[in-house]
Order: C-alpha cells, then structure tokens, then sequence
C-alpha cells in the first residue's frame, strides 16, 4: 500500500466524504413534503417502480410501456410527481417485485426501499470483507469507507435498483468460490431485470467455455422472464423487445444526464463530436476490455482478482450504466485492497487506482465542461494494472482455483 494512503489519512478521508455527503443529503431531505430542497422529488427514481408497483397491483399488463398512462397513475397516486415522467425499460417482472410497495404511501414505501437497499449494500460489502484476510483488523475503516462510497450515496439518493445487481455479482463471486458453476450462472442469470451489466459476463464466460456458468445464467433469465409472462401473458414482454429495439434512437431521452454515466460508450460520446466515430471507439475499446479480461481469467489464479477484473470489465462495457449502477464495484475494491495488501511489487500504483476509482465519481458533473470522465480512465487503468500484475501460471480449470480457495 502507498505510503500516502496510511490508514489514519484513510479513515479521516472516509470520515469527511461521510459526514459531508450524508449531512448535506440530509438536509436537502428536510422539507415537509415529498419535494426536497431543491425541487426534486424525494426518491428520484423510486417514483418509477412505484408506479410498476402500481400496475402490477392492478394487474395493467398493458401500461407498463405506456409513458402518458404512467404518468398519470403516477400524479394520481403522488400529487407532487406531478410533470415527471420516466422511460419504461424494465422487463415486466419487475413492476411484480415492487407491487407489495405499492400498498403503501409513497413516503413508507420509499423508507422501506432505502432500508433494503442499505441492508443489501451492508451485507454485501460485509461479505466480501469477512474473506479478505489482510483486511480484518481494519473493520472501523471498512465501514467508513463503504458509507462514504459515492455510488453507495447515488443508489440512496436516486432510489435504483443497483443494490439487487449488486447482490447478484455477490452471490456470483461466493458460489465460485463454493465451486458451484450452475449456481454462479443462476446469480449471473438474475441480471436479466438490468441486462446491460450482464454483457460483459455472458461474453467472457462464453470465451471461456464455462458452459455450467452460462447455463445457469440461460436458466436463471429465462424463469425470470416467464414469471413476467406467467402474470401478464405474452403482450407485455413482446412490447419490452420492441423498446429495447427501439433504445438506440431514445437514447436523448434515455441518459438525460450524461455526465453522471461512467462507461466506455458515453465516455468517448462526451469527447468525439461525431456519434458514428465515438461508436467505433467504444466498440474497439470494449473488445479491448474484454480480451484483457479474459486473458487476466486464465493467467490469475486468485478468484477474487479474476472476480474484480470482470466487475470493472461490467463497468467499461456496459452500453449504460449510471454512477448508481457504480455499487457493483464494492466487491472489486475491497478484494483488490486486500490483493494490494499482499503484493510487495506495484502495490503503490494500484493502491492510487483504487483511491481514484472509489472517489472519481464524485467528479462527474465536472465533466459536462470539461468533457472526460475520469472514473472511466481510472477504471480502465486499474484494469491493465491488474492485468500487468497477474500470474503468469494459468490454471487447470475454474474449479480448481475455486477448490484451491476454499482450501486455503
């Protein structure tokens, strides 16, 4: 670990973003209605799965990719959303998800959303704590770090979904160190409410040939796709195919805020004025990402550093992915803080790409003037730095490493 990076300067930076973030949400929060300080509606985005909630209550198959019917549900039920309206891009079997919270106001319904969000984040980032050997006398420092993470922050602030996503690649990473493939592909699978952050894994296990992985995950999206046509009938879910079809060209609507996305695509949109070029650069750069990935799969023999290169690899590729959707990475930064701990070569310059990848976030509004996203250099820096650093011994297979872990 750098010298810079002591564990006192750590714990008091953990300590100030904390405090200064969670301070000021706070306050901007303490209005007597459901608009904050601001103006914004307290939840941002949770409003959107209310409202599925809603539908999916009512059993309104047919309204779950109608914006003016949702709209107008959503005014009906929260007086103060009145004017705002989202983009339906999830799959039908979310709205079922939220529909138990839907009985409830908007405000209790937003409170126990923030719980389970909190608790699913919490348990996660504990989880993959609690098998990092070099990190178990510093759980104090742990925890500051993890409240201040900024994509923590956003995911509360905006009220998505990334904590689910996030307890997806959990599970992923835990089942393969337990050596159960089909049960990692299943994990994987559940990505299916959030396609996009499964690109990445479906393309490097397919390259692998990790045939129980990509079964499970076939397996797992399928049965989740079929609960949404169990409930609603087939309509539905033709009408999400067609509008994930039709994303390209909603893509205006889709990123309203550009500077708060951190992925490979919106990273060259914001620096090439021509879209057709920007395209070619990302789609050159994401094969980059994704051939560096799986060569680190089959030249490293730790789980956890295989694991954290296909979290970032999720990230840079992903065509959309949000500063919220940044949560999956508290895996990757604790697993490679703990890698870090043990490398005695280049373990400075990686502890200075995990600091600038936790707190890079942060910066993105500056973006909208000066045009980079740095959390997106950061991430793909830290990724050719893993690559740079891995084993050159190329395991027999994945379960062997996996066995090798668990033995460990």
């Amino acid at each position: 670990m750098s010298m810079f990076f002591t564990e006192r300067r750590l714990r008091a930076h953990g300590l100030i973003l904390s405090m200064a973030l969670w301070s000021t949400y706070i306050w901007i929060l303490a209005t007597p209605t459901l608009r904050d300080r601001v103006g914004n509606l307290k939840g941002t985005d949770f409003l959107h799965f209310y409202t599925l909630g809603s539908l999916a209550g009512r059993h309104r198959g047919g309204d779950l990719y109608n914006i003016d019917a949702q709209a107008a549900l959503a005014s009906a039920r929260v007086p103060e959303a009145r004017g705002i309206r989202y983009l339906p891009l999830y799959p039908p079997q979310v709205s079922i998800l939220f529909a138990p919270l839907a009985w409830l106001s908007y405000a209790r319904a937003l409170g126990v959303w923030w719980a389970c969000s909190g608790l699913i984040y919490g348990a996660c980032c504990y989880g993959v704590w609690r098998v990092c050997p070099k990190l178990q006398t510093s759980l104090g420092l742990f925890t500051l770090l993890a409240l201040g993470f900024p994509a923590f922050f956003h995911l509360i602030a905006w009220g998505q979904t990334s904590a689910l996503a996030l307890a997806c690649f959990t599970g992923a990473f835990f089942a393969l160190r337990k050596n159960h493939e089909f049960a990692a592909g299943l994990c994987f699978g559940c990505l299916i409410f959030k396609p996009q952050l499964g690109i990445a894994a479906a393309v490097i296990f397919l390259l692998l040939g990790a045939w129980k992985v990509v079964v499970g995950a076939v397996f797992a999206s399928a049965l989740q796709l079929a609960a949404g046509i169990a409930y609603y009938g087939m309509e539905p879910f033709r009408s999400w195919l067609r509008i994930l079809w039709q994303v390209p060209q909603l893509l205006v609507a889709f990123e309203p805020r550009p500077y708060q996305t951190h992925c490979l695509r919106t990273f060259w949109a914001m620096i090439v004025p021509w879209s057709t070029l920007a395209l070619v650069l990302y789609a050159i750069s994401a094969v980059l990402v994704l051939i560096c990935t799986v060569s680190i799969w089959k030249r490293e023999q730790s789980l956890g550093v295989r694991f954290s290169a296909l979290l970032l690899a999720t990230a840079l590729v992903s065509p959309h992915l949000t500063v919220y959707d940044l949560v999956v990475l508290a895996p990757a930064i604790v697993l490679l803080a703990d890698w870090s701990a043990a490398q005695r070569n280049s373990a400075s310059s990686l502890a200075v790409l995990l600091y600038l990848v936790y707190v890079l976030p942060l910066l993105g509004p500056l973006t909208r003037w000066i045009h980079i996203q740095f959390s997106v250099v950061a991430m793909a820096a830290l990724l050719v730095s893993i690559w740079r650093g891995s084993g050159s011994q190329r395991p027999a297979d994945m379960s062997a490493v996996a066995h090798a872990e668990i033995s460990a």
